[in-house]
């Protein structure tokens, strides 16, 4: 079937004449007219937009243009602002809103000639770590529809991994990537910040946010951000470094790999998430890889940390959104003060009002200096302790969450708990680390993933590892059931 191919296998397909991006843009448009009403995953389909986009692919190709993405569909969190189409971040309040202009991540994909299906659902702003918080409903785990999928990039990891798309984009501020990836048995990485730019991101937490990609597996993940990654004169959190051919270093061999196990995420591991993960180490051993224990002392304090440092840039990024130039606007205002409240009351979420709440309050005079201040010299801290452990090691290995996916309306009136769901992925934001996740086997039929987090830059070599431990390995290989 044409969903289950990879993207080098479909654009071999294209390249031959096998098929027409146009017949494959169908395929998709029809699996997602049939499985999204269960799964929830996309706000808007695109569909005359994707045809018009596929037919332009096919006469590229028939002028003699190729590239591995030239007619290969995908879909879009719906975070990145899109030309002429409906950009909602997941939230009422901007619900109304249709970009006037593409985000330098759109912008890409449409030069290597990706065709645009839709946008898929995320948690309100990217604020959460289910997928619950939408103002258009929770998403669906296609393994288990009673199950969350993970977030904030939920859609997109539910669209990939319910074959709805080969590949999608997303972001990863604490990591929402990595983990909806984990929950649902695909591939995704979150490249270094800055290394893919952040114009027409909606920004959450500027500091943190780093767009990222989901496949359903390392070999396609890069060929998705060799496209999206590079310089953005628009972007000044954008480094001007120079990209690899991420898709050439794939074959390289593991002999040699220093990989650094962290002693602090395996202290207490559930005992079936710590068979997986050591049975995974145990590959990339027998691929040549050695391993030693690394300590990063500062780093189960990455939760607390992150839990003052992004909230006090989310009450400062959303501050904009005031029902005056653009968004939901209140009915009938009595005066100013009334359009402001009452916009921003009816246009935020539950979620998405506590972190705002929680910002202000650690930026406020009184507290600056106790919260945010704090919370950024420990950021330092953790910051040190990933640059002492990368002079011993190449990659560091942990779980990518403590669970499998829980079911929907578990955890949502017990934020705290919620946010701890995020424990083993938010150091790597808070240094601006590149980290993935890769699918490494089931607990209770549920996947679970393994996560490698890299130096400053180090994209090619975690894509290059876990296309080798795939290699080894079938995991990422499996379908959940009705959507093989």
């Amino acid at each position: 079937m044409l969903h289950n191919r990879s993207i080098g296998e479909l654009a071999e397909s294209l390249a031959r004449k096998e098929i027409s991006s146009v017949e494959l843009t169908r395929h998709f448009l029809a699996r997602i007219e049939a499985m999204n009403p269960t799964l929830n995953a996309l706000i808007t389909v695109t569909a005359p937009q994707a045809l018009a986009e596929a037919a332009a692919a096919d006469r590229r190709r028939a002028a003699g243009e190729h590239g591995p993405l030239l007619g290969i569909p995908l879909i879009h969190k719906d975070i990145f602002c899109t030309d002429g189409v409906r950009t909602s971040c997941g939230s009422r309040m901007l619900d109304s809103f249709v970009a006037p202009y593409d985000a330098t991540v759109v912008e890409r994909l449409k030069a290597a000639g990706a065709v645009t299906l839709g946008k898929a659902n995320m948690d309100e702003f990217a604020m959460g770590s289910s997928n619950e918080t939408s103002y258009y409903g929770p998403v669906r785990n296609p393994w288990d529809p009673a199950r969350v999928p993970g977030g904030s990039s939920g859609g997109s990891a539910a669209s990939v991994a319910a074959r709805l798309a080969p590949f999608a984009t997303g972001t990863d501020t604490g990591g929402s990537i990595r983990q909806p990836a984990a929950l649902t048995g695909i591939t995704g990485i979150k490249p270094t910040y800055g290394r893919v730019s952040r114009y027409g991101m909606i920004a959450f937490a500027s500091s943190l946010d780093q767009a990222g990609v989901f496949a359903r597996s390392a070999a396609d993940a890069a060929f998705a951000l060799q496209a999206m990654s590079g310089f953005d004169p628009r972007d000044s959190t954008s480094v001007d470094a120079p990209v690899p051919d991420y898709a050439g270093t794939l074959d390289a061999p593991l002999a040699g790999l220093r990989i650094g196990l962290l002693k602090e995420f395996f202290e207490g591991l559930e005992p079936r998430n710590a068979a997986l993960i050591e049975a995974a180490i145990g590959v990339l051993r027998g691929l040549g890889a050695v391993t030693r224990e690394v300590s990063l002392p500062s780093l189960p304090l990455s939760v607390p940390t992150y839990y003052v440092v992004a909230p006090a840039e989310c009450s400062s990024n959303l501050s904009r959104f005031d029902g005056v130039r653009y968004g939901h606007r209140c009915e009938n205002p009595k005066d100013l003060a009334d359009l402001y409240q009452r916009s921003r009351g009816e246009g935020f979420g539950a979620e998405v009002k506590r972190r705002i709440m929680t910002g202000t309050y650690v930026l406020s005079a009184g507290y600056f200096d106790a919260y945010y201040l704090k919370a950024q010299k420990v950021r330092q801290l953790i910051t040190d302790d990933f640059r002492r452990a990368f002079a011993e090691v190449d990659l560091l290995v942990s779980p990518t969450t403590p669970t499998p996916a829980f079911g929907i309306g578990a955890k949502v009136d017990d934020p705290v708990t919620m946010y701890l769901n995020d424990i083993y992925t938010i150091g790597a934001n808070l240094a601006g680390l590149p980290a993935l996740s890769a699918p490494c086997g089931f607990v209770d039929g549920l996947p679970m993933g393994v996560q490698l987090i890299g130096p400053h830059f180090a994209e090619a070599r975690l894509l290059n590892a876990a296309h080798q431990y795939q290699r080894a390995t079938d995991w990422h290989r499996r379908a959940a059931p009705g959507y093989a």
